[in-house]
């Protein structure tokens, strides 16, 4: 069964859907962000992950500052077609602005959050702006 790209998600008032960015290779969930209808017809016309910034208020290319782009190799939606996945390629191998491989680097060990995930480049060197 076709469906249309925009038209048949369920977009609520705030028109942003969660869109979960996973490894293609490891299945490893890197980041959650935003998507609007233009960053998600963006990223399928550009191969490239675009979200749209909260707290900026605009399109966000994902490593238009750092460097770290993720490539799209395949788009889903959930059954509810209202939550979005991008299975990437994660350029540089960081997608946290903490420097981190993942932005889920803490894990609860005896009900305290403890970081896993090493630093791999210091937030620093990769926001030299």
């Amino acid at each position: 069964m076709k469906s249309n790209l925009i038209e048949d998600l369920k977009w609520p008032e705030n028109g942003l859907l969660p869109a979960v960015a996973q490894d293609s290779e490891t299945g490893q969930v890197l980041m959650v962000a935003w998507m609007n209808a233009t960053a998600l017809q963006t990223t399928v016309e550009e191969g490239r992950a675009v979200y749209w910034s909260r707290s900026r208020q605009k399109l966000w290319r994902k490593g238009e500052e750092s460097g770290h782009v993720q490539m799209v190799s395949a788009v889903l939606i959930d059954c509810d077609s209202d939550t979005i996945v991008l299975q990437v390629e994660q350029k540089g191998g960081i997608a946290c602005h903490t420097g981190r491989r993942s932005c889920f680097y803490r894990k609860l060990v005896n009900n305290e959050w403890e970081e896993v995930e090493p630093v791999l480049k210091s937030p620093e060197e990769i926001y030299k702006s």
